[in-house]
């Protein structure tokens, strides 16, 4: 409705997943995406990833309500154009539309701010997002060394790297801040 209200814009291709984005791309080879981040069968930074793989000079805009600062880095790292939250006023997301379509790159500063909040800090490894999906689940500490096929002491010492590299008060609230910063999903 936005892009149809434009007369400098034409919606030409809509896609509801991230394989229907690409075969789209393909087809209508449009100046702009607005790519969601959330897509049902993978995220919008993995459609991005497919289509500049393809396409490397694809403009690709994430405009999405993901908000967690992992989310932004890692579609900015794969080449997104642009990150706006969809609560970003009209004019100002066409402005972004505009720009993007004229080559530069947009990230506002709400955005830009939740990354430099947590810009610095040591990133979780491998095993510790596999301990934090094992308590977001609900899993006891002696069930996720079962699972990991680990000792219960080797889960107690990734807890404790986890709480400490997310300065939370204790394992649920490391769960709660992952949620926040887009590291776990629901």
């Amino acid at each position: 409705m936005i892009i149809a209200s434009q007369p400098d814009m034409v919606l030409v291709a809509q896609a509801a997943t991230a394989g229907e984005s690409l075969r789209e791309y393909r087809s209508a080879r449009p100046d702009v995406i607005l790519m969601d981040q959330r897509l049902p069968d993978a995220s919008g930074t993995d459609a991005l990833i497919s289509i500049r793989t393809e396409f490397p000079d694809a403009r690709i805009m994430m405009l999405t309500t993901s908000s967690g600062d992992m989310d932004i880095q890692r579609a900015l790292r794969a080449g997104a154009a642009a990150y706006v939250l969809k609560s970003t006023l009209k004019s100002e997301l066409l402005n972004v539309i505009r720009a993007v379509a004229a080559g530069r790159k947009h990230v506002p500063s709400d955005v830009a701010n939740r990354v430099a909040e947590h810009l610095g800090q040591e990133d979780l490894t491998r095993r510790e997002l596999e301990v934090l999906e094992l308590i977001r689940d609900g899993n006891k500490n002696k069930q996720i060394a079962d699972q990991l096929s680990i000792s219960e002491t080797t889960v107690n010492f990734h807890i404790r790297n986890i709480v400490g590299k997310l300065q939370a008060k204790d394992r649920t609230h490391a769960v709660t801040i992952a949620l926040r910063r887009g590291l776990l999903q629901i």
